[in-house]
Order: C-alpha cells, then sequence, then structure tokens
C-alpha cells in the first residue's frame, strides 16, 4: 500500500490537535447552553464572546461585527439573501462573477428566480476580474456587489480593495467570498472596504460545520434565521460552542505563524508547477501565475479524463481533486475552467493539487512522477491522443 499523500487542502484540512483540545470541555463539562444563566451557560457565552473578538482582531473587525454561521455556505447565502431583500427599496441587481462558488451562484440563480436581477462579470484567461467590467455593469438599482477573493478552484486572488471601491463610489455594498483566503493570505476588512465577507474553519484547520460572516456597522441585513435571539437576533439557532472555539483556536494559530505558511507553501508549489510545466508535454497551469494562493496549483492535461486522472493517483497514494469539492460526482466540466476560455475537452482533463502544513518537497516530486507516468499511461490508451501523434487531428493551443 502507497503512502498516502494529501494535497486536496482546499477541500478541507486535518483538525490540528491543539484546536481538538481545546475543543474538548465544551463537549463535557462547559456544555451549558449560552442562553442560560447558570454557570456552565455562562462561561460558555463568555468563551463565544472571547472567540468573536480573537476572530475580529484578526480581520481589523469589531467583535459585533462577527456573526456565526453553520458554515461558509450559509454565510454566503445569508449576505446575498438576507441584503437583496433588505435594500430592495433601493434596487434589485446584483453583480457577481462567473467564477463564483456554487454558494454564491446557486443562491444568485435563487434570487433571479424571485425577481431579483444578476449581472454575472466575465474573468480574463487568467480568472481575473477587470475593474472597468465592473464600473460599466453599475446601475442605478444596483444593491450589492459580490466577488469571490481567492478562487477556489484556480487561485487567482481578485483586486478586492478596488473592486470594492468602485462599488462604495457608486453607493453599492461589497460583500466576498473569503472562504479560500481566510488564513491563507492577509484580510483587513477595513482598509480592504469590504462590507460583509463569508468565511469556513474547516479550509484553516477547524472543525467542519462552523463559519462566519463579517457584517460591517450599520449595513442593514434582515434576519436569516428565525426562532431565537442569538447573534443579535440575526441568527437563531443554539450555537455551535465547540465549533466556535475551535474556530478561534485555529484562526489563531494559522495566523500567528501566517508569512512562515505562505513561504513554505509557496516553494512547494511553485516547484510543483515548474515540474509539472516542463516535464508533462500538453499541460497548463489554471489560474493566475503570481495573484494566486501560496498552496494552490490546478493543471489541465490534454487528451486525459479528470476521473480517471484521479483514480490512478489514488491507486498511487495522492488524494487530489479535479475542482470544487461541493460539485465532485457532477460530469459536466468546471464552470470556471469554462469561464476561462478552455473548451468542454481541456476543463474536462483537470486537475487541483492543494499542498498543506505535512507536504514535504519528496512528496511533489513523488506526486510529479506519478503525474507523468499516470498521464502518459492514460494517453496511450486515447484514439484522440493517437490520431494527434499521426497528424490526423489538430490540436488546441493550450500553452
Amino acid at each position: 500500500m502507497p503512502k498516502q499523500i494529501y494535497l486536496d487542502n482546499a477541500a478541507t484540512t486535518a483538525v490540528l490537535p491543539a484546536v481538538v483540545e481545546a475543543m474538548l470541555p465544551y463537549f463535557t463539562e462547559l456544555y451549558g447552553n449560552p442562553s442560560s444563566l447558570y454557570s456552565i451557560g455562562v462561561d460558555a457565552k463568555a468563551a463565544i464572546t472571547d472567540a468573536r473578538v480573537r476572530i475580529a482582531a484578526h480581520l481589523n473587525a469589531d467583535e459585533s461585527e462577527i456573526y456565526f454561521t453553520g458554515s461558509g455556505t450559509e454565510a454566503d447565502n445569508w449576505a446575498l439573501k438576507a441584503t437583496m431583500e433588505a435594500y430592495q427599496g433601493k434596487g434589485r441587481h446584483l453583480i457577481t462573477t462567473a467564477i463564483e462558488h456554487h454558494a454564491i451562484s446557486h443562491t444568485a440563480e435563487w434570487l433571479e428566480k424571485n425577481g431579483f436581477a444578476v449581472t454575472y462579470l466575465p474573468v480574463d484567461s487568467d480568472g481575473l476580474v477587470d475593474p472597468a467590467d465592473l464600473l460599466s455593469a453599475i446601475r442605478d438599482d444596483t444593491t450589492l456587489v459580490s466577488v469571490i477573493l481567492a478562487n477556489n478552484e484556480i487561485g487567482t486572488i481578485q483586486p478586492i480593495a478596488e473592486l470594492a471601491a468602485i462599488a462604495h463610489e457608486h453607493g453599492v455594498l461589497f460583500h466576498t467570498d473569503a472562504v479560500q483566503a481566510l488564513a491563507h493570505i492577509p484580510i483587513d476588512v477595513e482598509a480592504s472596504g469590504i462590507d460583509m465577507l463569508s468565511a469556513s474553519a474547516h479550509k484553516f484547520h477547524g472543525p467542519k460545520g462552523v463559519g462566519l460572516l463579517y457584517i460591517k456597522k450599520g449595513i442593514k441585513t434582515r434576519s436569516f434565521l428565525h426562532g431565537g435571539a442569538q447573534e443579535r437576533k440575526r441568527r437563531a439557532s443554539t450555537e455551535n460552542v465547540p465549533g466556535i472555539i475551535g474556530m478561534a483556536t485555529a484562526l489563531d494559530l494559522c495566523m500567528a505563524r501566517l508569512d512562515k505558511r505562505a513561504n513554505e507553501a509557496l516553494l512547494l508549489r511553485d516547484r510543483l508547477i515548474d515540474r509539472v510545466l516542463d516535464e508533462v508535454p500538453y499541460s497548463r497551469l489554471n489560474g493566475h501565475r503570481q495573484l494566486r494562493l501560496p498552496n494552490n496549483a490546478n493543471f489541465s492535461f490534454e487528451f486525459v479524463e479528470g476521473e480517471s486522472l484521479l483514480l490512478s493517483l489514488e491507486q498511487k497514494g495522492i488524494l487530489a481533486s479535479s475542482g470544487s469539492a461541493c460539485a465532485s460526482g457532477t460530469l459536466d466540466p468546471s464552470h470556471v475552467l469554462l469561464a476561462i476560455g478552455l473548451p468542454h475537452e481541456i476543463a474536462h482533463g483537470s486537475l487541483r493539487l492543494t499542498v498543506g502544513e505535512a507536504t514535504s518537497i519528496e512528496d511533489i516530486d513523488y506526486t510529479v512522477e506519478s503525474i507523468k507516468s499516470v498521464v502518459s499511461q492514460l494517453r496511450s490508451m486515447s484514439p484522440l491522443y493517437e490520431d494527434f501523434l499521426q497528424g490526423k487531428k489538430p490540436i488546441s493551443a493550450i500553452r
């Protein structure tokens, strides 16, 4: 049995032992409901308040601006639905992009079905939004702009501060999905002009089932869940105390060594990218070469089907993905890869590799050798590749 190499940290991350340790008392000893008046409830509420303060500090936000959710997806839904409903007297027009996570794009589709208008901004071949496109898309009835901070598939980082400034110049609110970005790159909501931000703990070594929504003071949003006074009456539901403590602890640990983690990831990521592009013919890097998350590498390989590539790599002990974990199980090519201009047949041959703290240089080199072997083997069984070698069919220029 080959050694297991986990290179799907964009899908989820392992919970750090120190995070588990911090959570445990809130399962067994301090298990009280934070709304209760007796001591174990009061202690649980105090722990939530402390976690809120710590998380806010990492974003340069006020503690009163942090709201806990059950996931990044819930936070995205809340940001779009509740804000568009709250401000519909001003207008019913939302602007987002063609490469959002489905938590945003499917919510936007829901809004369209319920009487709201949505504009989907295009991106260039690297996945970047042109600020000029945002400027031209803003209308008198535009209420909200939502742009993903760093793409979950190709890793491209958007010029969020510039985009937010354009929105604000026209009296429009700005939300960003930072699920892939938080704890991987610095985020300052005040300096960047962000009005709302979504995040999820399990993307940075925290537990699953807990996320957050930052809502700047003064922003009007409808209550998202009804049935209680939790989260300042905006999100009813008994708080996930262990999860909240775990999220705050994980964020503390990751932010304490943010630069070191990023530099370590960059060395591994760039070695991976350089070797694959140099040593695997007809391969392409998807996403911006420099303006990308430090741990993300996304490739397309001609004449290779992505599912076969993933299964073959798993047999060699390498765990990866072809894109968003939320879209696994579908045979459709990635909407992100199509949006950056890849044809269907090349988008189908994509591979996302995201390094983590446990990844070593030896893991990277083994992975590259495995990719070379698997791609060669799969191409040897492809009639399209055979036709190409014999000059019978043209090849799309993807390098």
